[in-house]
């Protein structure tokens, strides 16, 4: 069990340096920021610290710039949190490590936040630089890591300064994420009800082989059931399909096939820009698949939609949502696990795309139990891999 922040008394915090290692990965359009869950998400983790009179300090990455690109810099996100947090005094300075963030540091007060430059501006962040993980964690005395989502990385910022602190815990939205994705990968409540969409079956092969003994239901959509489709021999058309993991789906077919729901109609389109679309049973050879089609749409619905009873966890679009003419298989199963939440269902989501699919579709982050800042970590946790940034947090 991680060490949280929480388990230590509150008198110890007070006029501490703390490095919290969070997750502003942000969209950021036309010098705006789009969707801002991961900056909510850590609030409570910063508040807690600030007013417990420490002097936080906050680390992240933005994207993956190629040294310093103005486009990638944090600096709009420390206005975003500034304009949100209004108990504390929230500053910014244009670097991650050296004497002007040394400096910036020593003139905080008790309670006041700091948010660095864009770490992935260092190209050492990535490469677990020795030299730079050292200069991260002479920042502080505590370290703090609140971002779940970069914690399957064996980055700088995520283990190797990590390890150099003396204490190491997890803030509450990390906690949050093990708590719940401890909970689907060993003791779900079932029955479970598995819906996957999105393009690559290659990194959710790990998390579906945990899950898929304990499921009752696997549902496929998007890329990924194109090539479950061909391996049953079903014309797919021109739709992507992912030749490499082939044998790994025959073999889920034979073993769990009972388990595996795939859709029965599809929209389907020439090109994603053709304005035109239709319904086919079986995807035409000049045609690709784009979306579930309606069929599909009524069938997973009713088993997303439940009685109230068990879990679902969502992972992937069902098509190229982005695009209207193929939201709707995207939004229809949306709505299907908030109606499931509401029944009475765990309902968890995951990955950046999913998160998007739910607010395009008008479903708020209160009508889910969980929504996991994580895409690649959430099922490289499920499938049981190492997850660096967790194995550096102290335990209970």
């Amino acid at each position: 069990m991680l060490k949280s922040i929480s388990s230590i008394e509150d008198s110890k915090y007070f006029g501490k340096t703390i490095l919290i290692r969070v997750d502003f990965n942000v969209s950021l359009s036309n010098g705006s920021i789009g969707e801002d869950y991961r900056i909510r998400m850590s609030l409570p983790t910063i508040e807690y610290l600030s007013k417990r009179g420490a002097k936080v300090i906050l680390a992240s990455h933005l994207g993956r710039p190629r040294g310093w690109q103005s486009g990638y810099s944090l600096e709009l996100v420390a206005q975003r949190l500034s304009s949100i947090i209004r108990t504390a005094k929230v500053g910014f300075v244009n670097n991650c490590i050296g004497n002007e963030v040394r400096e910036r540091i020593d003139r905080m007060g008790n309670g006041d936040i700091l948010l660095l430059e864009n770490l992935r501006f260092h190209k050492e962040e990535e490469a677990n630089d020795e030299e730079f993980s050292r200069q991260l964690a002479s920042l502080a005395s505590i370290y703090v890591n609140d971002a779940f989502s970069t914690s399957h990385r064996k980055h700088a910022s995520t283990y190797g300064a990590a390890k150099l602190f003396d204490t190491r815990l997890a803030g509450f939205n990390l906690d949050r994420e093990v708590e719940y994705l401890t909970m689907m990968k060993e003791n779900p409540i079932k029955p479970l009800k598995i819906l996957v969409g999105g393009v690559k079956i290659k990194d959710k092969i790990g998390a579906l082989e945990n899950l898929l003994p304990k499921a009752e239901k696997l549902l496929l959509g998007g890329a990924v059931a194109y090539t479950f489709l061909k391996a049953k021999g079903i014309k797919t058309g021109i739709s992507p399909i992912d030749e490499e993991h082939m044998p790994w789906v025959t073999k889920a077919l034979t073993t769990y096939g009972d388990k595996i729901l795939l859709p029965t109609d599809h929209i389907v389109a020439a090109s994603p820009n053709e304005g035109y679309a239709s319904i086919a049973k079986e995807i035409p050879d000049d045609f690709a698949g784009f979306d579930i089609g309606n069929e599909t749409v009524q069938r997973y619905s009713m088993e997303v939609g439940g009685d109230g009873s068990g879990t679902v966890f969502w992972n992937g679009p069902m098509g190229q949502f982005e695009i209207a003419l193929f939201s709707n298989g995207t939004i229809n199963m949306a709505k299907s696990v908030a109606l499931a939440f509401w029944r009475g269902s765990k309902t968890l989501i995951g990955g950046g795309d999913t998160l998007e699919a739910m607010k395009r579709s008008g479903v708020s982050e209160g009508e889910v139990s969980h929504v996991s800042t994580g895409g690649g970590a959430t099922l490289r946790f499920l499938a049981g891999d190492e997850m660096p940034g967790l194995d550096s947090i102290d335990r209970s």
